[in-house]
């Protein structure tokens, strides 16, 4: 059996498209209970002083579960408006404390 998995990410905007790039992942954090992944944490700033605009923290059952949601078709469908708004994304491990 795989090990949990908690992973935070850090999302950048591309100029202009904050609130789109929040509605954009509205939509795709909507899909992640279908894979049996918790979103623990989603944190929305104003995106200044070069600050990412979300910071999301992930709770995920196995690395299978995250291939899953990667390869959703739904989340794969979205990929013209992901190149228009995320300017810059960072996933890393963390632990909750």
């Amino acid at each position: 059996m795989s090990e949990e998995l908690t992973l935070c990410c850090l999302l950048w905007a591309h100029p202009g498209t904050e609130s789109d790039l929040v509605a954009y992942e509205d939509r795709v954090l909507a899909l992640l209970p279908e894979h049996g992944i918790e979103l623990v944490v989603r944190a929305i700033g104003d995106g200044g002083d070069a600050r990412p605009i979300e910071t999301q923290v992930y709770r995920i059952p196995d690395q299978a579960a995250l291939d899953a949601h990667m390869a959703d078709p739904r989340r794969a469908a979205l990929a013209d408006e992901r190149e228009r708004v995320i300017a810059r994304t960072e996933l890393f491990p963390v632990v909750l404390r």
